[in-house]
């Protein structure tokens, strides 16, 4: 229903070109699944399966860091942004610039000197095997509830203004992204992701182009975002409660992003896949201009929806439930006229969601295998512990599934579940920042800590879904809005009702509401009107002062016995022209020159390990081979047994259990 007195708007639906350009970019995404399924070793072992054989090429893993950060939500959600907010969300390239160096230098090589496949591997080696499992089950915690939002919420929006039947793209999505997840490994989601992006930035550009196009072009999309204040690109405030200032973009936005570049695990995952560290660094600096392409096509969209849309606002108007839909609304207003362009953006924006559901499946899987399964399982052969992590894949996308039907009956939670999701990055990337930082801390500083930090970001973050923040925006209107006739009692009513815009996350106030909810709510909850943005700073600061305080209580680690690949030389790093005593000097204890020691005593620990296990295997062939022999004998067959013995011939053949 839209708002009494405003006339229906005429939105056109989906057409059969568009559906065929969207069924044409799911089957090509199946496609290169099947492709890898056979291709190469044929995904036989877990290596290949989780890590691509460490043999991928730079620009796919780049494309496919990309496009994780590219997910449906972000398609979706920053034109809106930049559409109610104006443009500071745009300033977080510069962000991605030091989060990137951080990641690349200090983090990443922590993870290849280990050869790790699980990020949270590290957290046994440095600490316990408690606070490794801690961080991997926050990690599917996480992961599985964010993969089923991300399947579910734009699936929601688009059915609402495009007419796609919602359970249809639901499950669709669902079954081919484990389909293709499942058969093809890590070489399948890198090239998916490839292809993804391309279609991405294709409905990004047909919005941009024929937006501008429509209003008279670009020079007047930036003048009526002028007059309407949408243009911000500096606040230099340092108010905790400005939600995006320039100090929250570039110090709470650099802790974000580096919770995501640098330890997550779908992340770390990906350029682990990459031959060697130089390649993999190589990878993450590509997404600097990669990065900055996306956030500007996104942000132009949004600036080419307010030009379209800044004399009738369709949230206030009531033509939208929610600012998710004004996307797919303005893409449907503005390319219905060329049938299939529409299926070029759904496709975008599910090749956004696709993207991150498959690097979220064989993440978990991955974090499954190596965290819960081998340590309990730890004599399988390699194929064995393959088929797992396939069926791992395949359970994860049945859980996406039911997690998005779950996702409908939710309501507001839906918003606190997204909230959440950005509370667990912080207290994680703290408890790594511990470990490879402060070679002093310890195990009981470690579970202290990441506890702490949990219980400060979910504080905040819990009760900013409570007290929703008072977030000041630029003006809006609906004065342009068609009108159902042409009454002034029906413009004074409809402009009269157009002094804030719902939001799906933060309340929007008039200048004399908010002396109101100022003497409505009570004095902690301007702790709760704190930015999003620096709940990841809180967090680390939190697990890293009481890591480090339980940790000298109860008995500092002595940083001389720590295996020096555990922690990163930052000395070495940032301070690189100083003379080589006096970067030792600041490594704190650690032996970092005794590096390839470790490195050579853990290549013979494995090698032992490996003669074990290959022992194992051929001490239980034999006991097959004898257990064979004892029940043949046992069905008089001994003189055909015997023969067969004095001809070499081998007496289980394709009878064999195949161990």
């Amino acid at each position: 229903m839209v708002l009494e007195g405003l006339a229906e708007p005429d939105l056109p639906l989906f057409s059969v070109a568009d559906y065929v350009v969207f069924s044409l970019m799911i089957c090509i995404s199946a496609g290169i699944g099947i492709y890898y399924a056979f291709s190469g070793g044929g995904q036989k072992t877990t290596k290949e399966f989780l890590l691509a054989d460490r043999q991928m090429h730079v620009v796919p893993v780049a494309m496919s860091l990309m496009a994780s950060f590219m997910s449906a939500i972000t398609v979706l959600g920053t034109p809106a942004e930049v559409y109610t907010h104006g443009t500071m969300f745009w300033m977080f390239w510069i962000t991605y610039i030091f989060m990137i160096v951080i990641s690349a230098h200090l983090y990443m090589p922590v993870f290849f000197n280990l050869g790790v496949t699980s990020a949270y591997e590290y957290l046994e080696r440095r600490f316990s095997v408690v606070v490794r499992r801690l961080g991997c089950a926050t990690f599917i915690l996480q992961m599985t509830i964010y993969m089923g939002i991300c399947l579910y919420a734009p699936a929601l929006a688009l059915e609402e203004v495009t007419g796609v039947n919602l359970w249809g793209a639901v499950l669709t999505l669902g079954i081919v992204c484990t389909f293709y997840t499942t058969i093809g490994g890590m070489k399948a989601v890198m090239w998916t992701d490839t292809f993804q992006v391309c279609v991405m930035c294709m409905g990004f550009l047909a919005v941009i182009i024929q937006g501008s196009i429509n209003v008279g072009g670009f020079g007047e999309v930036w003048s009526r975002n002028l007059d309407g204040e949408r243009l911000t690109f500096f606040v230099f405030d340092a108010d905790p409660r400005i939600r995006h200032s320039t100090w929250s973009v570039l110090i709470g936005g650099g802790f974000m992003w580096t919770a995501v570049f640098g330890v997550n695990q779908a992340q770390v995952q990906r350029y682990l896949s990459c031959k060697n560290l130089r390649k993999a660094q190589t990878a993450l600096y590509l997404n600097i201009p990669g990065l900055f392409v996306i956030v500007t096509l996104a942000s132009l969209c949004g600036l080419v929806m307010y030009a379209l849309n800044k004399d009738c606002d369709p949230v206030t108007a009531d033509y939208l439930k929610t600012s998710d839909q004004l996307m797919p609304y303005t893409v449907m207003m503005l390319l219905s006229w060329l049938p299939g362009l529409p299926g070029v953006f759904v496709s975008a924006v599910f090749a956004g969601a696709l993207s991150t559901m498959s690097s979220g499946l064989n993440s978990l899987a991955a974090v499954t295998l190596e965290d819960f399964i081998k340590p309990f399982k730890k004599d399988l052969s390699e194929r064995q512990y393959t088929n797992i992590s396939k069926v791992l894949v395949a359970f994860y996308g049945a859980l996406m599934i039911l997690l998005a039907w779950a996702s409908s009956f939710m309501g507001a939670v839906l918003q606190a579940a997204l909230a959440m999701f950005g509370m667990v990055g912080g207290p994680l990337l703290g408890i790594f920042t511990l470990g490879i930082f402060f070679p002093w801390a310890n195990t009981a500083g470690a579970v202290v800590g990441i506890i702490c930090g949990f219980l400060a970001t979910f504080w905040i973050g819990i009760g900013a879904q409570i007290y929703k923040p008072i977030v000041p925006r630029p003006p809006i209107t609906i004065e342009g809005c068609p009108l159902a006739n042409d009454t002034i009692s029906n413009v004074l009513n409809v402009t009269g009702t157009a002094t804030s815009m719902v939001t799906d996350l933060f309340q929007t106030t008039s200048a004399e509401d908010l002396v109101t909810s100022a003497v409505e709510r009570p004095a902690i909850a301007e702790l709760y009107n704190i930015s999003y943005l620096w709940y990841g700073v809180i967090a680390v600061f939190v697990v890293v002062i009481v890591g480090l305080i339980v940790s000298f209580i109860t008995g500092a680690q002595d940083p001389a016995e720590l295996d020096p690949r555990l922690i990163t030389p930052f000395f070495d790093t940032a301070c690189c022209c100083c003379p080589g005593g006096c970067r030792h000097a600041l490594w704190c204890g650690v032996r970092h020159d005794e590096t390839d020691k470790w490195t050579q005593q853990e290549k013979e620990e494995n090698e032992k390990e490996m003669a074990r296990r290959e022992s194992l295997r051929i001490a239980r062939k034999e006991s097959l081979r004898k257990e064979s022999l004892k029940n043949k004998k046992e069905d008089g067959d001994v003189e055909k047994i015997e023969l067969k013995e004095k001809e070499g011939t081998p007496i289980i053949g394709n009878e064999d259990t195949g161990v």
